[in-house]
């Protein structure tokens, strides 16, 4: 099988070693260790234009993964089935799929032999034309910046910011204490652009929005974090769209209207996806614009963008297939 490995030597996992552990256990997969989006978009160029992979390995973070997608994407290339290996912070899409350690990953695609392994099909989120698994505004853009922020001044701590331990730490330092300290949030304004709105009743039942026709303000108000996703995670377990997958062909898209000391109160339920949840909106759309009253920060795939005054989220016409680590760990152990 043609088989090619990226890793981002930048991510938190990402060193040569991984090369030679590519070289054990896949020795005709061809490999990329890069430092740059400009790397991986001339080796993207040189290598797989003309001699494109069946199966693309991706070892990094969701950023990697996304940027991947979308450089190869901007080439003209058709997206091959792609295999994530946890090498990142977050890794969404890595849990989500339920990738193992690299190592272990690795061995398990060698065992399974010169097939495609078991594939998931993805859809994604298409924001200013570019795609990923989720996107949003608020606080989590906040505490992306804040994280990376908390790295570079790290200096030789740098490890021990990195992590689960670097968001909190990042989280209960820089973003919290702003909004406490600070003004009020932003205000919102969520209109439909797509087919009829659908939500989730306390039964977790999918139901037609009343008066979500389209065109329809969805929802005026204010807005801790408001996104769109096609998968259930952020990162590190955290189902901050518990309902992305309830509905094919429809974005999960929510806003949450509680100050950030209510969410803090809430945190682990929030974690857990548990639903209801007060001041907590769902909605299952095709596509939606969002228009606040300030410019927020956004991030897309886990990297931080700048900020926006109005952004519009839609469900992309391409979707990806995703190696599903979960079958292939029983397949190969049968």
């Amino acid at each position: 099988m043609n088989i090619a490995v990226l890793v981002n030597l930048r991510a938190r996992r990402g060193s040569e070693v991984m090369g030679g552990l590519v070289q054990r256990f896949l020795p005709l997969a061809r490999v990329a260790l890069t430092r740059s989006l400009d790397e991986a978009r001339t080796w993207i160029d040189q290598q797989l234009r003309t001699n494109p992979p069946a199966l693309l390995l991706a070892g990094g973070g969701d950023g990697t993964i996304t940027g991947l997608l979308n450089e190869m994407r901007a080439q003209g290339l058709a997206l091959p089935a792609i295999g994530v290996l946890p090498m990142g912070t977050g890794n969404a899409w890595a849990h989500v799929t339920g990738a193992p350690r690299p190592a272990v990953a690795l061995k398990q695609l060698a065992a399974y032999g010169e097939r495609l392994p078991p594939l998931r099909p993805f859809r994604l989120v298409r924001v200013e034309g570019h795609l990923a698994p989720f996107a949003g505004t608020g606080w989590d853009a906040e505490m992306i910046q804040d994280f990376k922020g908390q790295l570079a001044s790290s200096g030789p701590l740098r490890n021990a910011q990195a992590g689960l331990r670097g968001y909190l730490g990042a989280m209960f330092t820089r973003t919290i204490p702003r909004h406490v300290f600070g003004g009020g949030g932003p205000q919102v304004s969520v209109y439909n652009l797509g087919a009829p709105a659908l939500t989730v009743d306390a039964h977790r039942a999918i139901r037609p929005l009343p008066h979500g026709e389209t065109g329809a303000l969805l929802y005026r108000g204010p807005a801790g974090v408001a996104g769109a996703a096609t998968t259930p995670e952020w990162g590190f377990g955290f189902k901050a769209f518990p309902f992305a997958q309830a509905m094919p062909n429809r974005l999960s898209v929510r806003v949450y209207g509680g100050s950030v000391l209510e969410a803090t109160r809430n945190m682990f339920k929030l974690w857990r996806g548990q639903h209801p949840m007060p001041k907590m909106h769902d909605f299952l759309v095709e596509r939606v614009r969002m228009d606040f009253d300030r410019e927020v920060p956004f991030q897309l795939g886990g990297d931080f963008l700048g900020l926006r005054r109005s952004v519009e989220f839609e469900l992309a016409e391409e979707h990806v297939q995703l190696v599903d680590w979960h079958r292939l760990s029983s397949l190969v152990s049968a």
